[in-house]
């Protein structure tokens, strides 16, 4: 391992176009899983000014059967969207709540997925598709997360949460961090760089008027106590610049300023780029699609394995085919900072603690709940277990973990 080095990631705010996109999705993945827990949701969305476009596969009792829409389903649909949009903050000339023009494409799921991946008589229900998908964990920070990510995330909740309770009024739901760290001896010890880009209300940029400095300046003052009262006082030194709304005026955000998509920021969502992505997006999926679930049972598996004190950082990788229930493979990696278990150990002892099979893995994890809308910004990882909400960062596996390996 190299002794010193800069690495990077970035996180942006549940206002970005790209992260409403997948809120959207997301809203309709409960909607539906609140109305038949085994319903089939694969929902993709299309923001951009005045518009959301909602497309994909869908199939449930008492919401889309033999080809026709339950009575007051597609009303349901459309507030789910206008009151996810609401919660955002959109209320723009570009992009607002109760006036953007709405379309529903979605549609009937495909009999020849739906064939093989049904449970039957004589098989187990079978894999949404086939794919890899990964799941990490690092001892950097007390989420077990990798520290540049983890404050990235952490920077934009709590501005979103001030710009809401009215804190910071200047602030407007769009917006991107981005955080530098150097580390020593695997350990960060000092950022190096943050970068923070907010949308803002009208004139709080700087460009030589009257009056522009004084608001610019309120701005920034502001995303710098954020800063410092977020990460640790002792990685932020003499040396460490700050970048706050460096392109200047970004009064133009959201969906107005840039089309946004479901399944784009999927580093965000995940682990910042300090692991491997089996590269499928999460929201707008039900729980039997294992680019989902596959990617929480992996992370569940990885943190506990970190929890576990078996390793300071752990990467794990599983293989399906569609329509088959077993996984293919289990790969697991300590980089080298395993103690107390080898890889070959885990890759015996994991699967006999928790069925990999999708149906396994969602009845583990409760997943077939209206959970999701919570994990569509911020990051899916990382995250606080509260009631039925991130079952996935649950560390209960850790004694069973270590008996297993004596």
């Amino acid at each position: 391992m190299r002794n010193t080095y800069l690495f990077t990631s970035e996180s942006v705010s549940e206002g970005h176009p790209d992260k409403v996109a997948d809120q959207i999705s997301d809203a309709v993945v409960d909607l539906f899983l609140g109305i038949d827990n085994e319903a089939r949701i694969a929902c993709e969305t299309l923001t951009t000014t005045q518009l959301v476009v909602l497309a994909g596969e869908i199939r449930g009792r008492g919401i889309y059967e033999d080809g026709q829409w339950a009575p007051g389903i597609p009303e349901q649909i459309e507030a789910a969207v206008r009151a996810t949009v609401k919660r955002i903050g959109y209320e723009q000339a570009g992009f607002h709540w109760n006036e953007f023009r709405f379309e529903n494409n979605l549609h009937g799921q495909s009999a020849h997925i739906a064939q093989g991946v049904d449970a039957g008589a004589e098989k187990d229900e079978g894999a949404g598709d086939q794919g890899i998908m990964f799941g990490y964990a690092s001892d950097e920070t007390p989420d077990l997360m990798p520290a540049t990510l983890d404050y990235s995330h952490k920077i934009l909740e709590r501005m979103a949460r001030d710009r809401k309770s009215g804190v910071a009024p200047f602030l407007e739901p769009d917006a991107k961090s981005q955080v530098t760290l150097r580390y020593a001896n695997e350990r960060p010890v000092e950022a190096t760089a943050i970068v923070v880009s907010t949308q803002h209300a009208p004139d709080y940029y700087f460009h030589g008027g009257e009056g522009d400095e004084a608001k610019y300046a309120t701005l920034r003052n502001y995303v710098k106590a954020v800063i410092a009262d977020v990460m640790p006082a002792e990685l932020l030194t003499e040396n460490t610049v700050y970048h706050i709304n460096p392109t200047g005026r970004f009064e133009i955000g959201g969906p107005d300023g840039d089309a946004g998509v479901t399944g784009r920021k999927i580093i965000v969502d995940t682990y910042g780029g300090a692991a491997p992505h089996g590269g499928g997006a999460f929201s707008g999926k039900d729980p039997t699609k294992v680019d989902r679930s596959a990617a929480y049972v992996t992370r569940y598996l990885a943190k506990n394995v970190v929890a576990a004190g078996l390793a300071r950082r752990c990467t794990i990788q599983i293989a399906y085919a569609i329509g088959v229930a077993e996984p293919l493979s289990l790969y697991v990696d300590l980089h080298g900072t395993g103690q107390g278990a080898t890889e070959g150990q885990l890759e015996s002892v994991l699967p006999a603690l928790v069925n990999l099979t999708p149906r396994g893995i969602r009845t583990h994890l409760g997943l077939n709940k209206p959970i999701y809308s919570p994990t569509a910004a911020y990051g899916h990882f990382g995250r606080t277990p509260e009631g039925d909400l991130f079952p996935w960062e649950k560390t209960d596996l850790v004694d069973k973990l270590k008996a297993a390996l004596k």
